[in-house]
């Protein structure tokens, strides 16, 4: 298979120069690795308080850094302005009506310093806990730091999820405080907030404040001695006093934040990270992966809804003093040029987006990107999903002109961090490979007895030891992580994802083993989905897959049986899309659903979700075993079956 080896130029200015050079770290970080990252922890970040220790292992719960103190607000702000940075960009704006802000590192630390007054006069301290539900807007940034200097632990939700998974995870992270706005703005029609944050609120009581940024101006309903505007509050602060906030002094394993992911029980789960580990990965990986210099401009167009946003747009580039583009909206709207037109207007040199929104865009044809001067690129990334190798070379011919390394970045929710990745000066690239582990990081492909498997062949992708900025527990369930990462491979962290290693030691990964779907870059779990349905008066059960789609990666498909009566099967999937939408999130709808007197089941009773998978891939009779089947004419009925929209 052909590589791209990084051009002579890229290596000689890049921070690993060459595959020596990779490999002499790599090494390096594997024979002590507990010396390694307290000397880059030394070095990277800035502490109130030096830590003693570099890691206690009790497995599987680590701590990193013992016996410092830090904060990761005062790491992005306070350090770059005390270095005589105060001037630079720190975060370029683009809002979706056309409205730009550029705010450099000084204007930011004060507008992050008067959030953080704003809330700390209204009770809220050290330990606390608060929901972030916001659009893609400097107040998101400003909202994470602003907790973060007072060492109140964040839970960002994603402007897509609805009311109920929103009260679900107030309800679970015990929060007490609510930050949003009236809406954001996408493909041209507002997206309302605050509507969702009181239906979500009807059923946690204990959430004493709701504090709503001013961004769209629609006449919204505030709730009297509980709900606050963000302007009105910072209009009544004492300017010098709110302006000299300082950073709480946090033990490095204070909780950061929490990010609710999909897991396979399909109660969401909320993957705990920690401040000084965290800060230090997302940092080291800015540097390594993006080859971060001090003229880049770099944008990662993900939401900060999700742990890339968390990671590659606020706590990464931030604590590594970059200047960020943030912007609202999405990538087809005004036009479908939106992307190569930021990129153009802001000399954008380092370009991070999903294989999804680069597929959707190669559909609109070369002429979009290609009237525009795109020169100033030289490094692209790819993150969310395995990226196809022809949406890999249209990334690096038309967007890139073959002068771009791709970095493409495997990470999860959990890792905190890229994992996998080319360093771009380091390593060659294969189109649809993550190739190489990053220092610090010893993974393996094993079979279901933990045994590697050797090369070419597929198995489970497994981490072997600590690393910092790994998830610590799963939020008030600690039974839980044991079982779901720790218990398949004893010693190691099962990461949920099937892969093969090659004769050169590049890792592919080739997607999720669990009932997890990859869809957009979403996780989404088949089991919350399955719930959502069967909610539903009019259904019995469901059963739901992943199918190939050459978007999204994978589109959600759901099976469903009915309960007795007369049902318009064309409504009722409107209907039952809708449903689910309310349930979880639009993102969340099922494409397909077809509706079968019965599911394809063990003799046991459990449904065998391969078959289905089967037949949404092959579009015909599944293969394989089948002995196990209770009734062997489902399949004939389900294999002939084909939604009727």
């Amino acid at each position: 298979m052909t590589t791209y080896p990084p051009s002579d130029d890229f290596v000689k200015r890049a921070h690993v120069q060459g595959l020596e050079a990779y490999r002499a770290l790599y090494e390096q970080a594997k024979a002590d690795p507990e010396k390694f990252w307290s000397e880059l922890a030394q070095k990277e970040l800035s502490w109130f308080k030096p830590f003693t220790k570099g890691l206690e292992w009790n497995p599987p719960f680590a701590k990193w850094f013992t016996g410092g103190k830090i904060n990761a607000s005062y790491n992005c702000l306070d350090r770059h302005v005390a270095a005589g940075r105060s001037a630079k960009t720190a975060i370029v704006f683009e809002g979706e009506p056309g409205d730009q802000r550029i705010i450099s590192y000084q204007e930011l630390h004060r507008l992050v310093c008067r959030f953080a007054s704003v809330i700390k006069q209204l009770g809220y301290k050290a330990g606390d806990r608060a929901i972030i539900y916001m659009p893609m807007i400097p107040e998101l940034p400003i909202a994470l730091l602003a907790c973060a200097r007072l060492g109140i632990t964040h839970s960002v939700v994603f402007g897509g999820f609805s009311a109920e998974a929103l009260k679900a995870r107030a309800q679970d992270l015990d929060a007490t405080l609510v930050i949003t706005a009236d809406g954001g703005w996408r493909r041209g029609k507002e997206v309302a907030l605050k509507g969702a944050v009181d239906e979500s609120l009807e059923e946690c009581p204990n959430v004493r404040n709701v504090v709503v940024y001013k961004r769209t101006g629609s006449d919204i309903p505030m709730t009297a001695g509980r709900d606050l505007w963000w302007h009105e509050l910072d209009q009544k602060l004492n300017a010098q006093e709110a302006e000299n906030c300082p950073a709480e002094e946090l033990d490095p394993e204070h909780p950061l934040f929490v990010l609710y992911t999909s897991g396979t029980t399909g109660k969401p789960k909320g993957i705990l990270h920690t401040t000084g580990g965290y800060l230090l990965q997302a940092t080291m990986t800015m540097k390594w992966v993006f080859d971060l210099s001090p003229e880049d401009v770099y944008w990662c167009t993900a939401d900060i809804g999700w742990v890339t946003g968390h990671s590659y747009i606020v706590y990464g580039p931030l604590s590594a003093g970059a200047t960020s583009v943030l912007y609202e909206g999405s990538p087809d709207f005004p036009a479908f040029d939106r992307f190569w037109d930021i990129i153009e207007r802001h000399k954008v040199s380092i370009f991070y987006t999903s294989p999804t929104a680069i597929r959707a865009l190669i559909r609109q044809g070369d002429d979009w990107p290609n009237k525009h001067d795109l020169s100033s690129l030289r490094l692209l990334g790819s993150v969310g999903e395995p990226i196809n190798p022809a949406a890999w070379q249209w990334f690096y011919k038309v967007i890139g002109k073959e002068r771009c390394p791709i970095v493409d970045t495997w990470w999860q929710t959990e890792t905190g961090a890229i994992m996998i990745s080319p360093m771009p000066g380091a390593v060659p690239a294969k189109p649809g490979s993550a190739t190489l582990p990053l220092p610090g990081i010893i993974v393996e492909v094993v079979d279901t007895k933990g045994i590697e498997v050797g090369n070419n062949r597929e198995g489970y992708l497994i981490i072997k030891q600590p690393w910092p900025s790994m998830v610590r527990t799963v939020w008030g369930d600690p039974k839980r992580f044991e079982e779901q990462y720790w218990s398949r491979v004893p010693g190691s962290y099962f990461t949920g994802d099937a892969a093969r290693r090659d004769d050169d030691g590049y890792y592919w990964v080739l997607g999720r083993v669990d009932d997890v779907m990859n869809v957009s870059g979403h996780r989404l779990s088949t089991m919350e989905i399955e719930s959502a349905l069967v909610h539903h008066p009019a259904v019995a059960e469901a059963a739901v897959v992943g199918k190939p789609h050459e978007i999204s990666g994978q589109a959600v498909c759901a099976f469903v049986t009915l309960k007795k009566g007369e049902w318009d099967h064309k409504a009722l999937q409107q209907e039952l899309r809708q449903f689910v939408g309310h349930e979880i999130g639009p993102f969340a709808r099922p494409e397909e659903i077809r509706f079968t007197d019965a599911l394809p089941k063990t003799r046991s009773g459990k449904i065998i979700r391969r078959l289905l998978r089967e037949i949404v891939t092959s579009k015909g009779a599944p293969v394989g075993d089948i002995t196990t089947l209770e009734d062997m004419t489902v399949l004939a009925s389900l294999s002939s079956q084909h939604d009727d929209d």
